[in-house]
């Protein structure tokens, strides 16, 4: 069985991650994973999907204090500014307003947090084996194709492991994480972000079309290939029933896959 090399959450969607040691389970997704989130005068999400400037802001975030520290990718460490991001954020808002040059608010939800997918809140997988062959269609570090594709979980296993994470439209997959039961309920289809440098937001020409391309001819004979709309897709999705919240994740956990069973007749998240 695989087990968990890596655990990462990321405080405010789009911007720095927090790798942990341990991660409980609140809301159907890990703690402090995308708790916090930008949106603009319209109350519309402020993403880096939508705003590639948010790749060059470096960012870490203390939970214990609930601070978050910030600065411009190239500005020196100690030109950082930091914000305690209780019911008074103002100061953080003006300092991400004046980067893009238009109002934005953060806003938390510690429940549910700023998910891109309701059916999908737990956590994502992808495994070493993925990150290092993906790296090696860009010539890419895997860390920095770890920082592209932003997923929770990271295991120790060989290329595209995760596609036995998901099935067809009508069955979910169940795994288990240490003590926590999850159901693998999609192949994650990817948006614009992996295009782009982490850091600097510069764009790979032609991105999509190679990994389209590489994606294909590498997709395991064992996967159901027939499941996905396109090959543009990379990383399990998951679910969790709220009777796991409280459940605890940690580095060097086995995942064990369980098997699958009937979409219609699995658990709620």
């Amino acid at each position: 069985m695989p087990t968990v090399d890596a655990l990462v959450t990321y405080p405010v969607k789009s911007l720095d991650p927090m790798p942990v040691a341990t991660a409980d389970l609140v809301g159907g997704r890990l703690r402090y994973d995308r708790e916090f989130a930008l949106f603009d005068d319209d109350r519309e999400l402020v993403n880096a999907t939508r705003e590639p400037a948010l790749h060059r802001v470096r960012s870490s975030y203390d939970p214990e204090t609930r601070t978050l520290t910030v600065r411009e990718h190239g500005d020196a460490p100690e030109d950082a500014v930091s914000f305690a991001l209780d019911s008074e954020r103002g100061d953080a808002n003006a300092w991400f307003s004046d980067v893009l040059d238009y109002p934005v608010a953060l806003v938390r939800d510690a429940g549910g947090g700023f998910v891109d997918r309701d059916y999908a809140k737990g956590p994502a997988v992808i495994s070493t084996g993925t990150l290092e062959t993906i790296g090696e269609w860009f010539d890419l570090d895997p860390e920095n194709v770890r920082r592209r594709f932003r997923a929770n979980v990271v295991v120790d296993a060989e290329p595209f492991w995760e596609d036995h994470l998901w099935a067809g439209e009508d069955e979910v997959v169940a795994f288990r994480i240490g003590d926590v039961e999850f159901e693998g309920v999609g192949c994650c289809a990817r948006c614009v972000v992996p295009s782009r440098d982490p850091d600097t937001a510069e764009t790979i020409e032609d991105f999509q079309a190679r990994f389209v391309e590489n994606r294909e001819a590498t997709m395991p004979e064992w996967a159901n290939a027939d499941a996905l709309d396109h090959y543009y897709q990379v990383m399990a999705l998951s679910r969790v029933h709220e009777s796991e919240d409280g459940g605890e994740l940690a580095v060097g956990d086995e995942l064990e896959v369980l098997g699958t069973r009937p979409r219609e007749d699995a658990v709620e998240a």
